[in-house]
């Protein structure tokens, strides 16, 4: 017997279905590094998924082609997360492929269909399809085994694998249901094993070049996976928090090879490159520090308001403080209070404008998100450790605010980054994160909501760009030049709550969603004119998929 919660399952399943056109989005199985891809002659072709290569790099077959007796090509019918069918009927497909486990594909079909495999060295294999169905084992070097499977088996564990999955995906509002569906499979589909950590599960901003977890990306993908699976969202941050430098300072990237922290963890050529570009005022001849914003504390209190766990969150606060000290110690590199950016990659923003002038950086974003983290952690700390002492963090966060109010420049009318001392005069989404304090004098606040609704700057009819319309260096598809981004959306907007504007902040939202619908998915980054995929930007992505939740749920 069918129940409820497998009949609503099936439901989300068949709604994300919709969206895996084996393109943008590849067939593929949570904690699998395999990718099954739509290929030009009506089959399908499979690759590997690894750290810093690219499809290209890790093919595995070129074509997986099913034919007829009379050897014709049945082409892709249907694709659903648990399968891909081929012929001409949905309902009663020639043969079908599945995963049988994560480093293995299982196929099968009626009698008189065959299954013709083309290798990368061009070699060509054809075997008879049944019913039992053939087994292809996928070595880690992407060796191929073809075996003689069990596909029925298979098949009915894929799925049963892919309802669970959906039966945790939020319910959300009716027009919003059907998105949130598809960015439930992304965060599905994105999660990866990390055998150097155990039984690690990581979900990857993209198994399409982003095979690790960046801290940032961390901290928004956990902040969309706490709404259905609260212990996956710590296991994220558990991770990103695990491996701090001896000073404190959180690495940008964990992976399956190690970690990034700095330039050192890099091979030899891109060291001189990063050095080059990294800091003015530090050292040239060390390493530069590669980290992200100060976001942590943010992504552990809102893990924490789903499911509270005081002694997984006094383990995770220690780690939140010390990364936050070192930003004070370590990268405050002109002595004058306020943290600067020692590399555009620690931004999270690294072709943003304000990093063409000299480097460090001190940029309104990060002093906003200093201030907001300081007094999250004494908010954190009055919660779980009642007897702490929280002034120091109280009394370093008015001191960054004062700081941060000096960035403000009446002329200019925002907030100015400064490049080693100079005035960065490009009018840029970080000029508008300190809303996100929430305290800033009233004649400041009403600025950038002015800003925010002109739409010669930020309102434009898709969203909030990433560089204002009106800058000179504007560009509607280069990189954080431009092109929105649903973080930077999602910060803004509650920056606005933050600061008295809550209907703003829902508009902002309603605006944010209504661009991933109409974009077709999640992606990495929009064109802010046409409301479609950046020509340069990942597909199924895991922070936008994350933050579409988010939103989701919020405006429910």
């Amino acid at each position: 017997m069918i129940d409820a919660v497998t009949t609503d399952a099936v439901t989300l399943s068949s709604l994300a279905g919709r969206h895996l056109d084996l393109v943008s989005a590849p067939f593929t199985l949570p904690r699998s590094r395999v990718l099954v891809f739509r290929a030009d002659d009506g089959g399908v072709r499979v690759h590997t998924s690894e750290y810093e290569k690219r499809l290209s790099d890790c093919r595995v077959l070129d074509a997986v082609r099913v034919t007829d007796a009379a050897g014709r090509v049945l082409p892709v019918a249907d694709v659903q997360p648990h399968r891909i069918a081929f012929g001409v009927h949905t309902d009663a497909p020639a043969a079908s492929l599945t995963f049988d486990g994560p480093g293995a594909l299982s196929i099968g079909g009626a009698e008189g269909a065959q299954m013709v495999l083309v290798h990368p060295d061009g070699r060509q294999e054809r075997h008879e399809l049944s019913a039992t169905g053939i087994r292809i084992r996928i070595g880690a070097d992407r060796t191929v085994v073809v075996e003689t499977g069990h596909h029925a088996a298979a098949l009915d564990a894929c799925e049963r694998q892919w309802l669970d999955w959906f039966a945790r995906c939020p319910r959300v509002r009716d027009d919003l249901q059907p998105m949130t569906a598809f960015c439930w499979w992304v965060l599905g589909a994105n999660i990866v094993e990390l055998p150097a950590l155990g039984d690690a599960r990581a979900v990857v901003p993209s198994k399409i070049g982003y095979v690790g977890l960046w801290q940032w990306d961390a901290y928004f993908i956990a902040v969309g996976l706490r709404h259905g699976a609260p212990e996956l969202a710590r296991e994220q941050l558990d991770i990103a928090f695990r491996f701090p430098c001896d000073d404190g300072q959180l690495p940008d990237v964990v992976h399956e090879q190690g970690i990034l922290a700095s330039s050192d963890d890099l091979p030899e050529s891109d060291r001189a490159t990063l050095r080059r570009a990294g800091s003015q005022i530090a050292d040239p001849s060390k390493p530069v520090p590669l980290t992200k914003p100060p976001l942590a504390a943010w992504a552990l209190r809102k893990v924490l308001d789903v499911q509270d766990d005081p002694a997984w969150a006094r383990e995770q606060l220690g780690r939140v403080i010390r990364s936050q000290d070192w930003w004070f110690a370590s990268s405050d590199l002109d002595g004058d209070g306020m943290p600067e950016y020692g590399h555009p990659y620690s931004s999270g923003l690294d072709d943003s404008p304000i990093f063409d002038g000299p480097i460090p950086t001190a940029a309104p974003d990060l002093g906003a998100y200093l201030v907001c983290q300081d007094r999250e952690i004494a908010a954190l700390l009055d919660r779980y450790e009642p007897d702490a002492e929280t002034e120091r963090f109280l009394a370093r966060a008015e001191r960054t605010q004062t700081l941060l109010d000096g960035m403000w420049d009446d002329e200019a009318g925002r907030f100015l980054a400064r490049g080693a001392g100079e005035d960065i005069r490009s009018d840029t989404v970080v000029g508008l994160m300190p809303l996100r304090t929430g305290s800033l004098p009233d004649d400041v606040r009403d600025a950038l909501r002015a800003a925010i609704d002109d739409p010669a700057r930020f309102a434009l009819e898709w969203g909030m760009p990433t560089v204002a319309a009106s800058d000179p260096d504007f560009s509607p598809e280069r990189m954080w030049r431009g092109p929105i981004w649903i973080n930077t959306s999602a910060l803004v907007a509650e920056g606005l709550e933050a600061s008295g504007y809550p209907e703003r902040a829902r508009e902002l939202r309603e605006q944010t969603v209504r661009l991933v619908v109409h974009g077709g998915g999640p992606h990495e980054y929009y064109n802010p004119r046409t409301g479609l995929k950046a020509e340069r930007a990942t597909t199924a992505f895991g922070w936008s998929a994350a933050l579409f939740i988010d939103l989701a749920v919020a405006l429910s």
